[in-house]
C-alpha cells in the first residue's frame, strides 16, 4: 500500500495551497474522507483524526453562527489531533481562526473550486487507487473481447507469443512479462504495466517489440479488470484435464476470487483461439447461459428416454 502526502493530493486534484506550504509531507492515512459536522457542533469524541477534513457550504454556514473564540477552539482541537489536512470546497472564504490553527500546528489549508460532493468523490478515487492493495504477477494481462485475461505459466510455456497472435486478431495487449495488480474494491482486481514495460513485449528470437508503434495505439490499453486467469502449462499424458468445463477452479488475487482455466499447451493446438471462445463463454456464463447445464439437460433427458424405451420392450415382452 502506497502512501500518500498532502502535495500528492493537490497536485492531482489542482488544489490551490492557502497555507503551510512547506508542511505538504504529511502523510495521508486513509481514503475516507470526512465533513467535520459533529465537531463543529461540540461532539468531540471519536474525531476521526486521520481523514482529511472538507468544509462544505454547510459547514460554512453554520460557522457564521459561532463566535471567534469558539471555532478557533474547535479548529485547535482539530489541528492537534492529527489532521493531516482541510479542504475548503466551492471557493469559500478561508476563516480566519482556521489559519491561526493552521499555522500553530502546521496543518495544510487547500482550496478547490468544485462542488462539496464532487471533490469528495474525486479525492476518494485518488486515494483509494493510490492506497489499493498491490503485487506483481509474472504473466501477460490483454483485453479479450472486453474480458480482462491473465494469462500465466512457467517461463518459455508460449504467454508472450500468444499475446501477440491474439493482438494480431484485433484484441489490445494490458502488460507483458510483468503485470501490476491492484484490489479495487472487495470483488474487483485491476491490471496495468509497469510504465518501464508500457507497450512492450517480448518475443524469443526477435526482442522488445513496441506494440503501438506496430499495430496502432488501438492495439494497447492502460489498464483492465481481471476478469479470468488461463494458465498455460506443458502438456502431460498422465495428467487428467478438464473436458466438460465442470470445474469451478478459482485462484485468490488479492483476496478476491478469480475464475481460473488451465490449458495445456500442445503442439498444432491454437492457444489464441481457446483463449478467445474462453474469454467469449466467460462472458455468456456472466451472461446467464451455462453450456455445461444445457449438456446435463440433454444427458438427464437421453437417459430418461433409454430408461422408458427398455421399460416398454420388458412390459411388451
Amino acid at each position: 500500500m502506497a502512501d500518500v502526502t498532502v502535495k500528492e493530493l493537490a497536485e492531482a486534484l489542482q488544489l490551490e495551497i492557502i497555507s503551510e506550504k512547506d508542511h505538504l509531507d504529511s502523510l495521508i492515512a486513509t481514503s475516507e474522507i470526512s465533513r467535520p459536522g459533529l465537531v463543529l457542533a461540540g461532539y468531540y469524541k471519536f474525531y476521526p483524526r486521520n481523514r482529511v477534513q472538507v468544509f462544505g457550504r454547510t459547514e460554512s454556514t453554520y460557522l457564521h453562527n459561532l463566535h471567534s473564540e469558539k471555532k478557533l477552539e474547535i479548529f485547535r482541537f482539530m489541528a492537534e489531533n492529527g489532521t493531516p489536512c482541510f479542504v475548503l470546497a466551492r471557493n469559500l472564504p478561508l476563516p480566519e481562526e482556521l489559519l491561526r490553527a493552521s499555522h500553530e500546528f502546521h496543518v495544510p489549508i487547500l482550496r478547490s473550486h468544485r462542488r462539496t460532493t464532487r471533490i469528495i468523490g474525486h479525492m476518494t478515487n485518488f486515494l483509494e487507487s493510490k492506497m489499493a492493495p498491490a503485487q506483481t504477477v509474472h504473466g501477460v494481462l490483454v483485453d479479450v473481447f472486453g474480458i480482462g485475461v491473465l494469462i500465466t505459466g512457467e517461463s518459455g510455456v508460449g504467454k508472450s507469443e500468444t499475446a501477440l497472435e491474439l493482438v494480431q486478431k484485433g484484441h489490445r495487449l494490458v502488460a507483458d512479462d510483468r503485470v501490476d495488480l491492484h484490489r479495487q474494491d472487495e470483488l474487483t482486481i485491476v491490471g496495468e504495466a509497469p510504465e518501464i514495460l508500457s507497450h512492450l513485449i517480448e518475443i524469443r528470437g526477435v526482442g522488445i517489440v513496441d506494440v503501438m508503434t506496430l499495430f496502432g495505439a488501438g492495439a494497447i490499453r492502460s489498464s483492465v479488470e481481471v476478469d479470468l486467469i488461463v494458465h498455460l502449462e506443458n502438456w502431460r499424458k498422465d495428467t487428467p484435464y478438464d473436458r466438460l468445463g465442470k470445474d469451478d477452479e478459482k485462484e485468490k488475487v488479492l483476496g478476491v476470487d478469480i475464475k481460473k482455466l488451465t490449458i495445456p499447451v500442445k503442439t498444432g493446438r491454437n492457444i489464441s483461439i481457446i483463449i478467445e471462445v474462453a474469454a467469449m463463454n466467460f462472458r455468456a456464463k456472466g451472461m446467464g447461459y451455462d453450456p455445461m447445464y444445457l449438456f446435463n439437460q440433454r444427458l438427464d433427458s437421453l437417459i430418461k428416454t433409454n430408461a422408458q424405451k427398455e421399460d416398454n420392450d420388458v412390459s411388451s415382452h
